[in-house]
């Protein structure tokens, strides 16, 4: 049986997607699309057994209905080139396999991350660990990346002179900055690519880890694109609301002026009943045999809602 391939993640293959001053993510592998997912939750074999519309129903359905375990079918692996900071951070998500370059066994480039005149910022008022919007005075500006950049040159002038004089590589790395360029190999499967992206991508992630979301997500996107526009609409642009939130909704909520714009929204008769019913209300009469049943098609038969 042929291996399934997706022509937009196959023209994406080693390519470089530069990030950053001197970082890059490049897409090495990947293991099923949207057909997999498809093919996972229906339990079946070959090219899909529905039209590409029910297909996109069904991914929709599964993933706002959080019937994970076909996504986790799909598998990427990436190459990553990163800053040291961006690395510890990028290594809290434990749901991955990686394999980073290691300093005891080889000599580290002198490459170092060195920030965009803009990025240098004063520390947020509100978010006790991020920058604020604020500007800064171009000359400050100046004066940090020029300490920032002779800093490290000297770290990297002393790291050399270390090995230069016979000593281990496991010792001379200590004195290198996490502004220190990294590289690993990284792979995840996209369930929990996407709970990285729901994370990295928000405006509260920390700039510099957020343009590798970016770039992730664009992987992402040429691997499974159903997938990808159903995490956009339900997790990336969603809400999700607390018991209190949604008591407060719903007092404050115009019945009818509502089911009015439901009937404008375009949306299927199943998505507004699932929106009256997480608001307590009750849903829309069908008015033929095929109105109840639609939807139907787009839930999964054999699938375990893991």
């Amino acid at each position: 049986m042929e291996r399934p391939s997706v022509p937009a993640a196959d023209a994406l293959l080693g390519e470089r997607l530069d990030v950053l001053d001197h970082g890059f993510v490049r897409l090495v592998d990947y293991l099923g699309g949207d057909a997999r997912i498809v093919q996972s939750a229906r339990v079946s074999y070959g090219d899909g057994t529905k039209t590409v519309r029910e297909d996109a129903a069904l991914i929709d359905y599964l993933l706002r209905h959080a019937h994970t375990s076909p996504f986790e079918q799909v598998v990427l692996t990436f190459h990553l080139k990163m800053p040291i900071f961006v690395a510890r951070q990028w290594m809290r998500h434990r749901t991955a396999r990686a394999n980073e370059i290691s300093g005891r066994y080889s000599v580290l480039p002198g490459e170092f991350y060195l920030p965009d005149p803009e990025q240098v910022r004063p520390q947020s008022t509100r978010n006790k660990q991020g920058r604020g919007d604020e500007a800064v005075p171009e000359d400050l500006q100046a004066r940090v990346l020029a300490l920032l950049k002779a800093g490290q040159a000297s770290a990297y002038e002393e790291y050399e002179t270390i090995l230069d004089e016979g000593l281990a590589r496991e010792l001379a790395r200590i004195h290198l900055p996490v502004s220190l360029y990294t590289e690993l190999y990284w792979q995840i499967d996209l369930h929990n690519l996407m709970h990285f992206l729901r994370l990295r991508l928000d405006d509260h992630a920390q700039y510099e880890i957020r343009a590798y979301g970016e770039a992730l997500a664009t992987a992402a996107k040429a691997v499974a694109p159903l997938a990808y526009e159903a995490f956009e609409e339900h997790v990336l642009h969603g809400r999700q609301l607390s018991r209190r939130e949604l008591d407060v909704v719903r007092g404050a909520l115009d019945e009818e002026a509502l089911r009015s714009a439901l009937k404008e929204s375009g949306l299927r008769r199943s998505r507004r009943n699932e929106l009256l019913t997480k608001l307590g209300l009750d849903p829309e009469p069908p008015k033929s045999a095929t109105d109840a049943a639609d939807g139907a098609a787009a839930e999964p038969t054999r699938a375990d809602p893991g």
